[in-house]
């Protein structure tokens, strides 16, 4: 159970941050700045985006119980919404969102470039909040799991500092053809995953 809930939860929130993705992001936000500038834009943004992350797998079931939903009804409307992130993947609608949000965000400072658009919404935006109080819930509480599903949510915004860090020539080596055909890739593999997340909570409704 431990390795497996490894791989889906390393899997899930990988393809809902879609680190590679970001890239021409945030070549498009950071555009102009220095170097160092740029740098601290993308260990600030991860940081932030770890932060909101590491709350919802925390607090994120409290948080359920307190507003009277059952984890099975949050694991289907979740598994839908990520069905919805995923299906706009899949058609270029995301890629879109993200340039626009790009372009609204170059003339802001460098502290708010960091916080938006850039961790919020495009890391830790609601497909990723959603699918990190999933994987929160399918620990149980177990302390274990808990405690790898940290480490992922830790392994996955270290993969976006390292792919910030060399996102000019990442998306020189893809083009746009690559770019184009990783997100359609990577949003199919999303809508798999979220018709998972329905099934098992439709299958749990009715099993109590």
């Amino acid at each position: 159970m431990t390795i497996e809930y490894l791989v889906s939860a390393f899997v899930t929130l990988l393809v809902v941050v879609d680190p590679v993705g970001l890239a021409p992001t945030f070549l498009a936000i950071t555009e102009g700045l220095p170097a160092r500038a740029r740098q601290r834009v993308a260990l600030r943004a991860c940081l932030i985006a770890a932060a909101i992350l590491a709350g919802a797998a925390l607090a994120g079931g409290w948080l359920l119980m307190t507003l009277g939903i059952s984890l099975h009804a949050f694991r289907i409307a979740g598994g839908l919404l990520l069905f919805s992130i995923a299906s706009e993947m899949v058609f270029g609608v995301r890629i879109e969102r993200q340039s626009q949000a790009a372009e609204r965000a170059i003339e802001e400072h460098v502290r708010h470039i960091a916080a938006f658009p850039l961790a919020i919404p495009l890391m830790a935006g609601p497909g990723a909040i959603t699918a990190t109080v999933l994987l929160a819930g399918r620990t149980d509480g177990h302390p274990a799991e808990l405690a790898l599903l940290m480490g992922v949510i830790c392994a996955v915004l270290a993969i976006c500092f390292a792919v910030f860090l060399t996102a000019s020539r990442i998306s020189r080596l893809l083009g746009v053809t690559g770019n184009v055909v990783l997100s359609r890739l990577l949003g199919v593999i999303l809508a798999a995953l979220a018709v998972q997340y329905v099934l098992d909570g439709v299958r749990a409704a009715f099993a109590t």
